[in-house]
């Protein structure tokens, strides 16, 4: 992350040439960044620690109570309700996150979802020592509500207060704290931390501490300027807002640009969810976040984690070391993330989504080959590993880093909140279901599953390269009139001449 806050300095100069003051828009991207991003993360990854020492904590609890033994598909289908629970709670969270945004602000949102994430660490934290499995399903099902929550609210905060030149780098800043909260959730459940059989109810109940820094240090910073003005009407606080992020002398800019966006909704409400399906403003915008957020977790990564550790004992590694290993794939994720920053808003958005798919897609294919052949020569299994690492490295330059940033850039104020519903649904629905269909998909056509995500990678590759403007340094009104010729055809291009020709006419 210095990486990161490093490069906003050059980024940002006014036209005049003087530096725009970023340190305090930094510190605000950190603030929502670690009870957000980082907290979906890390749960993600501390769960994957605890799972051998909660299925033994599972099959004692009965046996205690029971005095029985607890039937091996009983076990499994207890331990896939706790992981689902997340999802679940995820799904929800979207849904409540939306809405709490609007009624009571983005950072309003933001602080009050912490207090979900403390309860869902005390109900995991009390689960052993109580002897009631049930409070891990209740705990994970919190701590899902609040990833939900924080997934859908903090990429409209961030991408109302970054101004248009890193509007970019901000939105990826999003998957940068998901990519460090994964490496961190894997480096505090390796067993010489907490992943220790002793120490595993502290590890599940450890969110709380990324849910206390937020509450700490969120109300530091204001609530979003466009919130503020385009939904609230309040232009004082909006100008405070953005001279709180910019400096007296350089919130002009913004400030202007808001009002513009302010004017052309004329009053214009925020849309439900039902609205966007039926408006023809915005039907290609949110064909695209659909695909977008599908082609995301369809893009084979989930096939690459469960392979990895194959691929690792095939090179050798004793399998009490492999946990050592994995914490490559998590340094990997962390460092493609901070480079997708650090290019988004120099190469534009095309270049680094279509890129990432189509070295997907490339390597999908040379993974079928290397699996297929991973017995006939030594040299294979590390071709393999390799071939993985740079999987990994392909999605957080592509789809990990740049679907968010897609999301918060092609609506305008009125539409945000509710695509954010939608995307977030999207998506949560294809994590689970994927974490669903994936085991028979990969007992089913083994090392041949990533033919399927070869042709997804294709696909989505070819869907934005043929439908997705480039985004980069465009207001939102400026992309909305981008899109506007792909929802209007014909009519739109029409009127577009009709108004060209009236403006030409001599009085």
């Amino acid at each position: 992350m210095l990486a990161t806050a490093v490069e906003y300095q050059p980024l940002l100069h006014k036209r005049s040439g003087s530096r725009l003051p970023t340190n305090k828009l930094f510190c605000a991207v950190c603030a929502v960044g670690i009870g957000g991003a980082f907290q979906y993360g890390y749960n993600l990854s501390i769960i994957n620690a605890s799972t051998t020492h909660v299925h033994k904590f599972i099959n004692e609890t009965w046996y205690t109570r029971y005095n029985s033994q607890l039937d091996e598909d009983l076990l499994t289908l207890i331990w896939s309700i706790i992981v689902s629970a997340f999802t679940v709670g995820g799904l929800l969270g979207t849904f409540i996150g939306g809405h709490a945004a609007v009624k009571i602000g983005r950072k309003q949102a933001l602080l009050m979802n912490n207090a979900v994430a403390i309860l869902a660490a005390l109900f995991m934290g009390i689960a052993q020592p109580s002897g009631f499995f049930e409070l891990l399903i209740l705990g994970r099902f919190l701590i899902g509500l609040n990833a939900g929550v924080g997934m859908c609210v903090q990429p409209l905060y961030l991408g109302e207060i970054a101004p248009r030149k890193i509007r970019g780098l901000t939105s990826v800043g999003i998957n940068i704290f998901l990519t460090t909260g994964i490496l961190t959730g894997q480096i505090v459940g390796l067993r010489e931390v907490l992943g220790g059989e002793n120490s595993w109810s502290l590890l599940l109940s450890s969110c709380a501490i990324p849910a206390l820094i937020q509450l700490l240090t969120l109300p530091c910073f204001p609530e979003s300027p466009r919130y503020l003005l385009i939904e609230k009407k309040d232009e004082y606080r909006c100008q405070k807002a953005l001279k709180s992020f910019y400096g007296s002398n350089h919130f002009q800019m913004e400030m202007e640009d808001i009002q513009k966006e302010s004017r052309a909704l004329n009053g214009e409400k925020q849309k439900k969810i039902l609205e966007l399906f039926f408006d023809q403003s915005v039907k290609w915008q949110l064909i695209t976040i659909i695909v977008t957020n599908i082609g995301q977790q369809l893009s084979g990564i989930n096939a690459i984690y469960f392979y990895a550790e194959y691929v690792f004992k095939k090179t050798g590694i004793p399998t009490e070391n492999i946990p050592y290993v994995t914490l490559g794939t998590g340094v990997c994720e962390c460092i493609t993330a901070m480079t997708c920053g650090l290019l988004i808003d120099r190469v534009g958005r095309r270049v680094l989504i279509i890129g990432g798919y189509s070295l997907m897609a490339f390597f999908c294919i040379i993974l079928t080959v290397s699996l297929t052949f991973q017995e006939s020569y030594p040299w294979v299994p590390y071709f393999s590993m390799a071939a993985v690492l740079t999987f990994i490295l392909s999605f957080g330059l592509g789809p990990g880093g740049v679907t968010n940033t897609l999301t918060a850039e092609l609506f305008t104020q009125s539409a945000r909140t509710g695509a954010y519903m939608i995307g977030g649904c999207v998506n949560w629905t294809s994590f689970f279901i994927i974490g669903m269909v994936f085991p028979f998909i990969v007992n089913g056509l083994n090392q041949y599953c990533f033919l399927f995500f070869f042709v997804e990678c294709c696909v989505i590759a070819s869907f934005i390269y043929l439908i997705v403007p480039e985004t980069k340094n465009k207001s939102f009104l400026d992309i909305k009139e981008d899109f506007q010729k792909l929802n209007y055809g014909h009519s739109y291009i029409s009127s577009q001449q009709k108004e060209d020709n009236i403006e030409e006419e001599p009085i």
